[in-house]
């Protein structure tokens, strides 16, 4: 499973209707290969799953997970931050052994 801070819901709520997005566009998280750790995030809106998609829903948005990926991303929490030093959208992923400085690449 993959859940959703506050702020993180928020967000995408706001981006998807700046974006002229429908509620029917959801969210797609995946892991490529790639990144200063070996293995990077990838974050967009989509409308439709894949068949190979498992679909979480948690504050209202639902994420759509390719099986491959979930194998990385079970227990990670996706978070936003906009302070001083935000970085935008964050995964807090337990499974990371290493992240890198961005926070966009990791490893296992």
């Amino acid at each position: 499973m993959i859940s959703i801070s506050d702020l993180a819901a928020e967000r995408i709520k706001e981006l998807r209707s700046k974006e002229g997005l429908t509620e029917e566009y959801n969210i797609r998280v995946a892991v490529e290969g790639g990144g200063c750790s070996g293995l990077m995030y990838q974050l967009d809106f989509a409308a439709e799953p894949q068949n190979n998609d498992m679909i979480f829903e948690d504050k209202g948005i639902k994420v759509m997970v390719d099986k491959k990926s979930i194998l990385y991303l079970a227990g990670t929490e996706l978070d936003f931050s906009d302070g001083l030093n935000g970085k935008g959208f964050q995964f807090k992923n337990p499974n990371a052994s290493r992240t890198c400085g961005c926070g966009e690449s990791f490893s296992i």
